[in-house]
């Protein structure tokens, strides 16, 4: 409570500068599961008893950051958010307004993923990346993750003590994703540095600053704010439509279409996807949905909304644009990815999700 005291100033602080502060926050499965006397792991915990813990333990947070910000005259609010809440543009327009509003009141929302009611499949899994896809909803300057350490060095300090801190990343490239480490054995944390830079590029690419910095001391944004040592990530260059940062900033995805050298060059140079450079397919998607595009070598180089079902675009695969009729029975959009509708080049990646382990099997 003393920690919390000390963040429930910091926001204060921020308010009184005419900011608008917004707090991701974990620990209702902790909290909840002492409560309800689960002793075992959280990581070997059944789906249900996470989702009991969760409905015990989001009550007593939400009655800590109650009583914290209420010595500064500050209202607390609720958010409980779900996956779909922020993949999906209408509902995340709609938790967006709502969330506006509590801000205009000066109101800071604890924002937390619904556990009591979410399953495996359709989790954030971590609270980094929630805390990125909220910042992305929200259009915020800045996305801080607060961790038990000072930022990204190029390999553990814990094991490394002349692991080299890195305060600036301009790019996410290959060779600081490999200097990420997992979560500190023992504790309840599920994310680590993987899933920190998985956020910044999901924060990155919807024009949010972010930094991850050390949150175990007290007051950790006056902390930050004050100069002391983290990582700062900078926002993509370029300005990108609504439209754009969602397909970027989207998690799941429902499969994939590997294309030839002839239609990378295409793409990277202001193309849509025409089916005669689709080499091969993966995930059961309809029409719509949002899916990755790979090279032949294995290269995420975009992602876009597929105009076609699966099966149908399984069989229009390698063919021409004039053959449609033929193949599916009717005459759709001639490109299987229209430009419009994707975004390739410098842009956020993601882990292959379970759905592209689904292979078409004929």
């Amino acid at each position: 409570m003393e920690w919390l005291r000390s963040v429930a100033q910091d926001v204060a602080q921020m308010q009184a500068m005419g900011k608008d502060v917004l707090v991701v926050s974990s620990g209702a499965i902790a909290v909840g599961r002492r409560d309800l006397g689960f002793t075992h792991s959280k990581s070997s915990m059944r789906l249900e008893e996470k989702q009991a813990s969760a409905a015990v333990g989001s009550i007593h947070l939400a009655h800590a950051y109650q009583e914290v910000l209420s010595e500064h005259d500050i209202v607390a609010s609720q958010i409980l958010v779900t996956l779909a809440d922020t993949e999906d543009r209408k509902r995340s327009l709609n938790a967006r307004a709502s969330i506006d509003t509590l801000l205009k009141r000066k109101s800071c929302p604890i924002i937390n993923e619904n556990d009591a009611t979410s399953t495996e499949e359709i989790k954030f899994g971590d609270n980094d990346r929630l805390a990125a896809r909220v910042s992305t909803m929200m259009g915020a300057d800045i996305c801080v993750l607060f961790s038990d350490i000072d930022g990204i060095y190029d390999s553990d300090p814990r094991s490394n003590e002349n692991a080299e801190h890195h305060p600036y990343i301009e790019s996410i490239s290959p060779a600081i994703e490999a200097m990420a480490s997992e979560p500190s054995p023992g504790g309840d944390s599920t994310g680590g540095m993987v899933t920190k830079l998985q956020a910044a590029k999901i924060a990155t690419g919807g024009g949010s600053h972010m930094a991850i910095a050390h949150g175990a001391e007290l007051n950790p944004l006056g902390r930050l704010m004050a100069g002391e040592r983290c990582t700062w990530f900078s926002p993509r260059r370029g300005s990108r439509s609504a439209r754009e940062k969602w397909i970027v900033g989207a998690i799941k995805t429902y499969g994939s279409l590997t294309i030839d050298p002839g239609a990378e060059k295409a793409l990277l140079a202001g193309a849509s996807l025409l089916p005669s450079g689709v080499v091969a397919q993966s995930g059961t998607f309809q029409r719509g949905d949002l899916i990755e595009l790979l090279t032949t070598d294995g290269r995420r180089i975009g992602r876009g909304l597929i105009g076609f079902p699966w099966q149908d675009a399984y069989r229009l695969l390698g063919k021409d644009t004039s053959d449609q009729l033929a193949l599916i029975g009717y005459r759709g959009a001639d490109e299987l990815v229209h430009r419009d509708d994707m975004v390739v080049g410098d842009m956020v990646t993601h882990p292959v999700t379970q759905e592209h382990s689904l292979k078409l099997d004929y």
